[in-house]
């Protein structure tokens, strides 16, 4: 019985080793991606080997090594380890003509094998932008078209401006193992794209460490626009003022024109006129008047104006240097004169609008309706009061004569009405 299982035990022992050496001689292999122009590594190991030889073929089935010899006349392949368990052989300088299934041989019986991909990665070109117009002027529009070649797989583009990505319209063409790969970009060109730089980056798996990109800015050439900046808000009397003409162009409107009233700048030694600044030395009530600056380029003419209103100087009574026995309580009537004459109390309103010269003119045309309406008024009264006193008054002779066929007969007649004088009393009022 003993005997038996012991010669049981000894042929389950035989099998697993038999089947051990069995499944121990398949080579193994790995898939290997390489850029275009690198080195590829190919390693194939058995886990257990008889002493029995590797061979690597390439995706034409040429022999490169059998065991340490080498079969093809190729500088670029070369043997890198070669033992009864494994065998490594590089290639250097790979193309895309490499790419394929190389096998590695296990010459037993019968012959094993083990198939290893080789993936190139063609490298995109540098990119190029095409399209551009400089300068461009503004309200043009222009396409710009970024273009790479050799990608493998297909690259992709994208769009910057500056910063910020925008999205373009993309073509890819395929060109043998290659792609060509092309991304359109509309522009608009307005003057805000003055100085603007657009990128075209080529974003791909073989350039994870440096991407290749293009960039060109945009040189737009447009039209003047013109601002009037002032040093100060109330301009008042004996202050400096100075008018800065703030204008923007491609190319640059300089220099800047000074009028006016739409005429020539008066007393030039006290206005003085600095490439885009108009400054009063001493500001005075004939200063007062509408200022334009203009500016102009090849592509056009812009202007702006400023209505100059100069205000009186504030005046101020020195401080009484004798406290008051009593204390005098504020007038509300001086106080709000006081917020009406002066000028930064007023608001934020420009203090140099038209408006103001409107009030002062409609309140002297008030003043004077009035006065002629009060003196109408008057004269038709006094008018009245004489039509109503106007009439002919008789002597008490003159009334009795009125009937009297002489003198005496006027003067009895007379006598007799001083009878009833009292009925005909007439009450003036």
């Amino acid at each position: 019985m003993n005997l038996k299982s012991n010669l049981i035990f000894t042929l389950y022992t035989i099998y697993g080793i038999l089947l051990k050496g069995i499944s121990g001689q398949y080579p193994l292999v790995q898939n290997v991606t390489v850029t275009e122009g690198g080195m590829a590594n190919l390693t194939c190991r058995v886990e257990y080997n008889d002493n029995t030889s590797l061979q690597w073929s390439n995706p034409a089935q040429q022999t490169l090594f059998f065991g340490d010899k080498k079969a093809l006349r190729d500088n670029r392949i070369e043997l890198v380890r070669a033992t009864s368990s494994e065998l490594t052989i590089s290639i250097n300088d790979v193309t895309l003509g490499d790419e394929g299934l190389y096998t590695c041989s296990l010459f037993t019986m019968p012959v094993r094998t083990a198939k290893a991909y080789l993936t190139v990665l063609g490298v995109p070109e540098k990119p190029e932008i095409n399209g551009l117009t400089k300068p461009a002027m503004e309200g043009d529009h222009i396409t710009l078209t970024c273009i790479t070649q050799g990608s493998k797989p297909a690259a992709d583009l994208r769009w910057f401006r500056n910063e910020k990505e925008v999205k373009g319209a993309k073509e890819v063409n395929a060109s043998g193992k290659t792609f060509t790969v092309r991304s359109s970009l509309q522009l608009h060109v307005d003057r805000n794209d003055d100085g603007v730089a657009y990128t075209c980056r080529v974003d791909h798996v073989a350039l994870a460490q440096a991407p290749q990109q293009a960039t060109e800015v945009l040189e737009v050439h447009y039209a003047p626009r013109v601002e009037i900046i002032k040093s100060t808000t109330v301009p008042q009397e004996g202050q400096y003022l100075k008018l800065e003409c703030f204008s923007r162009g491609n190319p640059s409107p300089d220099p800047v024109m000074w009028t006016k009233d739409g005429g020539d700048l008066p007393d030039l030694d006290r206005i003085i006129v600095q490439g885009r600044e108009l400054a009063f030395t001493s500001l005075n009530k004939t200063d007062n008047g509408t200022y334009r600056c203009e500016a102009s380029n090849h592509l056009g003419t812009s202007s702006a104006e400023y209505v100059l209103y100069v205000y009186d100087a504030p005046t101020t009574l020195p401080p009484s240097t004798t406290p008051p026995l009593h204390p005098i309580p504020p007038d509300p009537t001086v106080q709000l004169s006081t917020h009406a004459s002066d000028p930064t109390v007023t608001g934020s309103r420009d203090p140099n609008a038209l408006g103001q010269h409107g009030t002062d003119h409609a309140l002297i045309g008030g003043v004077v309706a009035v006065v002629v309406f009060v003196t109408l008024c008057l004269i038709i009264v006094l008018g009245r009061y004489l039509a109503r006193h106007k009439g002919t008054y008789l002597t008490n002779e003159a009334k009795g004569a009125d009937d009297a066929p002489d003198a005496d007969t006027a003067i009895i007649n007379a006598e007799g009405n001083h009878a009833h004088a009292e009925e005909k009393k007439e009450y003036f009022i």
